[in-house]
């Protein structure tokens, strides 16, 4: 048994032990760095805006401001997400980038922007996004969902109605959660010009999650 020992002793003295702890220290700091980064950017504010041009919800347009804060080096593009029924995407106009390819991999359609120069960690930019919809929201019952793809700090949604044609009801439909809450009177006002607003918001939005509003009108 003793002899047994202290042949192990023997083995555990001559193991390269610096070697291995530099060895466990990069693999512990990757696996933190991994946990603590998701995807090559967080989202520091979403605010996105539905508007309902007509009665009949044939035209609509949709803009949208993110501000982004990169989480890794030499990033040199980014890319956006398009939805909804109709035809979408009508006159699309990003700032800063420049579109240079659109592609359609399942329900959602994913817009390539070139940035035209290179980003680093830490940096941080502000996208300003929009889009026509024809013929998007033509029934009485609709949704527009919102799908949280990045760690978010502040995720802002509002729609707006036109003035003849306010919202009856409002949900909001968390999708994973598979819960579904009614917004109250505090969420929808009227405009000065008599339109409608529906406003809704919440801080650190659940990551992969779809928040969608739907209404009657």
């Amino acid at each position: 048994m003793l002899e047994r020992f202290n042949r192990l002793m023997n083995i555990i003295q001559y193991l390269p032990w610096i070697e291995i702890f530099i060895d466990l220290w990069r693999v512990g700091n990757k696996a933190i760095r991994g946990l603590s980064v998701e995807g090559m950017y967080e989202v520091l504010e979403y605010e996105s805006t539905l508007e309902l041009k007509d009665l009949k919800g044939k035209q609509a347009f949709f803009r949208k401001r993110e501000k982004v804060r990169y989480l890794q080096e030499n990033i040199i593009a980014y890319q956006d997400q398009a939805w909804g029924d109709g035809r979408i995407l009508q006159n699309y106009r990003c700032t800063p980038g420049t579109p240079v390819d659109i592609y359609r991999p399942g329900s959602k359609t994913n817009i390539l922007i070139s940035l035209r120069e290179v980003k680093n960690l830490g940096n941080i930019d502000e996208f300003n996004i929009e889009w026509g919809i024809i013929n998007g929201f033509v029934r009485a019952n609709e949704t527009w969902e919102t799908e949280v793809r990045h760690r978010t700090k502040i995720l802002k949604m509002r729609i707006i109605f036109p003035k003849g044609r306010p919202p009856l009801r409002v949900s909001l439909i968390e999708n994973l959660l598979r819960r579904t809450s009614t917004l109250d009177q505090k969420n929808i006002t009227r405009l000065p010009d008599g339109r409608w607003q529906v406003k809704w918001q919440t801080n650190k939005p659940k990551l992969h999650e779809s928040y969608i509003l739907n209404w009657k009108w």
